[in-house]
Order: structure tokens, then sequence, then C-alpha cells
């Protein structure tokens, strides 16, 4: 069942978009915490957003362009603003489609379906999976997911990315610098600490699967992805 997560601030607006999108057999979410739309994509895990503009905290360009940071998920935004220049907005900051306010349901229903047709059905490039494998550990960088012996930790997109670097390097050590360029690919200024952080949090995760002291640091060089696990671990 896809999954469509709502970003709508008006409760009655949301439940009647959740109400008629579940009738046509999607999964619908409707999010509460609009100060970490973010945070809620990630645990949602969504094949679709429709996504409101005026939103409290930050507004809807502001979470699309988070979201384009880590996905490629359609984005439909959802408005009361008509003007040309807030649908133009829209597609600038990441959007894949507009709908204004007021609208039929038909017509959402027919852009969701239309949207996951391209990014999913018989419109969407037949590109294979990417996986990264070493020794039955498995990263699947689309999917933000690390997996081992039956266990799948989900990621963040700096999670997936040194993870990414750290498994293309092997046995090689992946030196700082490249794991800042990838990471911080905006060339802003990082704190040494910054990376050491990330690090912790992707032990953090390989241990959560099953895999303890795998990323090893290289004094004065960077980190380096050891085979600490066997096949006798992942049963």
């Amino acid at each position: 069942m896809q999954k469509i997560m709502i970003v709508e601030d008006d409760p009655k607006i949301a439940e009647h978009l959740q109400s008629y999108i579940q009738k046509y057999g999607y999964e619908a979410v409707k999010i509460a915490a609009f100060d970490r739309v973010i945070d809620e994509f990630h645990k949602t895990k969504p094949d679709l957003v429709l996504l409101d503009i005026n939103l409290p905290s930050y507004d809807g360009y502001y979470w699309c362009r988070q979201i384009r940071k880590e996905s490629i998920c359609p984005v439909i935004f959802i408005s009361a603003r008509i003007g040309e220049m807030d649908q133009i907005m829209a597609l600038e900051n990441g959007g894949d489609d507009f709908i204004t306010k007021p609208f039929h349901p038909e017509i959402v229903l027919a852009k969701i379906r239309s949207q996951l047709r391209r990014a999913y059905g018989e419109y969407a490039s037949k590109v294979e999976e990417r996986i990264l494998e070493i020794e039955n550990l498995r990263l699947y960088p689309e999917r933000m997911e690390l997996s081992f012996g039956g266990n799948t930790a989900a990621l963040s997109k700096k999670e997936t990315d040194t993870i990414e670097v750290l498994m293309e390097r092997y046995p090689r050590v992946a030196g700082r610098e490249d794991l800042l360029e990838k990471l911080w690919d905006e060339h802003v200024y990082v704190d040494e600490n910054t990376l050491n952080v990330n690090i912790t949090r992707v032990r953090k995760k390989m241990e959560s699967i099953g895999i303890k002291g795998a990323i090893e640091t290289v004094r004065g060089a960077g980190y380096r992805l050891s085979v600490t696990w066997s096949e006798e671990d992942e049963g």
C-alpha cells in the first residue's frame, strides 16, 4: 500500500484529505509536528507528500528544500495562494505539482496517481536499485537503510552518505576530506567535531543491527571499515 504524508495545519482539510485518500486504497498519514517536518518524513517514509505552503515555524518551500536534500519523493503543494509567482516558487523549490484551495478531491487524487505513476509506476525510468554489500552487510542508499542478519536500521541522509563512502573505499581508508566533501558539498566551514559526531551516530546504527567495532579510526588520516562480523553472526 503506497503511503501519502499530509502536511496541512488546518485539521478539517487534513482530515478531509486523509479520509478521501484512504477511501481509494492508499495509506494517508497526517502529521502534527510542523516544526519537525523532516523528522516526520524520516519516520513516515512516504511515497508522496502533500504539502501546504503556509505552515507554523517554517513555510512549505523550506520543508520541500529539506526533503529534496534527501529524497526525490514526489511533492505536491496545496495552497490557498493562487498567484503565478507562488506556483513558480513551489516548482523552483522542488515541488512536482501545485493544487489551489478550495480543491476538488477528485483532482487531488488524479494528481496523486499521476505523480506516483511517474515516480514508481509505468512511466518511471527503469533504474535498478543500488545495493552496496560487504560480507552480507547491505546498504540501500535510495532507501536510506542498512541491513544485516535480518535486522534493518533506518538512516539519515548523512549517515547513509558516510557508510556509502566507507563501503566504497573498503578496505582502504576513507580520508576525512573525502567524507567532508561527500557530506557537506556546499563547501561551508564544518567544525572538526561535526564529522566525529556523525561517525558516532553511524557506529550506533551499526551496533543496532548487531555489528560492533567495524569503523576503525586511523589517526591523522580518517576512518576505515573493518569486517568484524561473520556469517555466523548473521544467523
